[in-house]
């Protein structure tokens, strides 16, 4: 819940996570949304997930949930996918799920888009694991309207730009009568920190910021966040 510039992505996620439906299938991408994936949604038994973990591929997560989809009609899909996921082949598929969403007993198949505009797990690779500033010319992803690209192709889709709106999204994605794209414009900035911190990391965290690393203030800013939040005590 801690604030971020303009939505927390793990904020989504928890606010998800409640919403879950009984016997829902979750499939993820290999990017940062894995990390939220794990540790952000209380799977129940009887739900299924998946995401490609042994190759660590971008793009899975919608070509999954198709298939979960011709596999299991009947039940609720959830695709969990990046904005450079989406770009390299999400969008296409959505033109798949145009096509032959109708066939399904239970229409139901969202897909998450965390729109940051970033290739956001190498950028925090090559901070953590080389101590590199982020490299603008092959990090940043352009933006594109996700949400209103599917409502182009007759499925249903919203952008979120305000953390106060994210559960009403996933409630409209959830009682939607067709496919839905949620399109959460996420901060590039909060980091998919550890449980724990090697010296080694933190000294190459240390060094992408000596480095000049463009977003090292946004990025600071919620790492330090991060941090006092396992500190502080909190309300129930």
């Amino acid at each position: 819940m801690n604030e971020a510039n303009p939505i927390n992505p793990a904020r989504v996620f928890w606010e998800l996570s409640s919403r879950l439906p009984d016997e829902c299938i979750l499939s993820a991408d290999s990017g940062t949304t894995a990390n939220w994936y794990a540790r952000d949604l209380k799977f129940r038994r009887g739900m299924m997930g998946s995401l490609s973990g042994n190759l660590a591929t971008m793009g899975p997560a919608v070509p999954y949930a198709i298939a979960a989809k011709f596999c299991h009609p009947d039940r609720v899909v959830i695709a969990l996918a990046g904005d450079g996921a989406m770009q390299m082949n999400g969008i296409n598929e959505l033109i798949t799920i145009a096509k032959y969403w109708k066939e399904w007993s239970d229409p139901r198949l969202i897909v998450l888009v965390l729109n940051n505009r970033d290739l956001n797990m190498v950028t925090w690779e090559q901070r953590v694991l080389v101590g590199d500033p982020k490299f603008d010319a092959s990090q940043n992803v352009p933006d594109f309207p996700y949400a209103e690209y599917a409502r182009s192709l007759g499925l249903g889709g919203v952008r979120v730009e305000r953390p106060e709106d994210v559960g009403a999204a996933w409630d409209r994605a959830l009682a939607s009568d067709r496919p839905f794209v949620v399109e959460a414009v996420t901060d590039p900035d909060v980091p998919p920190m550890p449980p724990h911190i090697t010296l080694e990391q933190a000294k190459n965290y240390a060094s992408s910021v000596l480095k000049g690393d463009a977003e090292s203030l946004g990025f600071l800013k919620q790492t330090l966040k991060s941090a006092a939040d396992s500190f502080l005590p909190h309300k129930k």
